[in-house]
């Protein structure tokens, strides 16, 4: 509970249960939050080369190695997990499916796949999107989900 009592004016906040973002209490309070693309940018022009070159191997080891039959649909899959993780908000749907697309046909890439997956960058843009979307994340390539961090008690 915070009050503040200064000349007639009379401000005050109960707050209390879960509560996961910012909370101003006052008079002309100005808030911020960078969520989504913007938070992203966190990620240099520099890191984000870097995890297109990144792309760029994975997509030239799989068009090398993936069996004849399979080596369209695996380069499309690559090409598809690169643009659902450089989105403003990374698309985790995509990301599972095509981690899971190649457990089952291109078995022999699917832990080089998940390298790829699991680079810092990736892990940069996935924390930006929010915890939500990072404990998703976690379950997608096998972590243990954290737990978010304690609340401050009044």
């Amino acid at each position: 509970m915070t009050e503040h009592d200064r000349g007639g004016d009379h401000i005050s906040a109960d707050i209390s249960g879960d509560v996961g973002g910012q909370v101003g209490v006052g008079k002309a309070i100005n808030q911020t939050q960078t969520v989504g693309a913007e938070a992203a940018r966190a990620v240099t022009d520099a890191e984000l080369a870097e995890l297109r070159q990144a792309f760029a191997e994975l997509r030239a080891q799989v068009s090398a190695e993936a069996p004849p039959e399979r080596k369209g649909a695996a380069v499309e899959r690559i090409d598809e997990l690169e643009e659902a993780i450089i989105a403003d908000e990374p698309d985790l749907t995509t990301v599972d499916y095509v981690k899971r697309w190649f457990a089952r046909n291109v078995p022999r890439l699917a832990g080089t796949v998940t390298g790829v997956i699991v680079n810092p960058i990736v892990g940069m843009l996935v924390g930006a999107a929010g915890d939500a979307v990072v404990r998703e994340f976690q379950g997608i390539v096998g972590q243990e989900p954290t737990a978010p961090a304690p609340r401050p008690q009044p």
